[in-house]
């Protein structure tokens, strides 16, 4: 069960110039926290500074877009051990998260394989 392993979830939806962050505590399912943050090394700073102060204890990140808009975030958060992996795009070139085309899936269209 989540709530014998995690105290809070913090949800971030992620767009060009900002990030909002929602801290929600697990066993109640209350919104404990909510911030926007700019989408800069700043604004992850303060995101982190604001999950240990509103977030004490067990916790999780979940990054909105990490193939694109919070990719920066989600390599800030893996670099610090916070358990958010998944990153691309973020050394400025724009490359994406690579996803399957329609030429790549298996299967014809509207049948599983």
């Amino acid at each position: 069960m989540l709530a014998d392993q995690l105290d809070y979830v913090i949800g971030v939806d992620t767009h060009h110039d900002t990030h909002a962050l929602t801290v929600i505590e697990i066993v109640s399912g209350g919104v404990v926290f909510e911030e926007t943050v700019a989408a800069s090394g700043e604004g992850y700073a303060q995101l982190l500074r604001l999950a240990g102060l509103r977030a004490p204890g067990r916790r999780v990140f979940a990054v909105e877009g990490t193939g694109s808009y919070g990719a920066c975030l989600a390599r800030s958060l893996a670099g610090r051990g916070s358990g958010c992996s998944r990153s691309a795009g973020c050394d400025g070139s724009g490359a994406r998260a690579a996803r399957p085309t329609r030429s790549t899936r298996s299967g014809p269209p509207g049948r599983e394989p």
